[in-house]
């Protein structure tokens, strides 16, 4: 059951991973594709799994992630 919904400035994005490893469900990677600014951003790749736990938006130091409950 989906209960929430991640969003990232892929151009705000430092390609740190904190996102990645904080999510408990999986949600998040890092992308193979760089963005604007050579770095890999992170990345929905579970969408599915969010629960809107915010763990991610948490940890981000660049407010790249919003987080959005269903």
């Amino acid at each position: 059951m989906k209960l929430g919904s991640v969003s990232i400035d892929i151009d705000r994005c430092k390609g740190c991973g904190l996102c990645v490893r904080a999510c408990p469900f999986q949600v998040l990677s890092i992308d193979k594709n760089m963005n604007s600014d050579g770095v890999y951003p992170a990345v929905p790749v579970n969408p599915q799994n969010c629960t809107a736990c915010a763990s991610c938006y948490q940890v981000c130091p660049d407010a790249a992630i919003t987080v959005f409950k269903d």
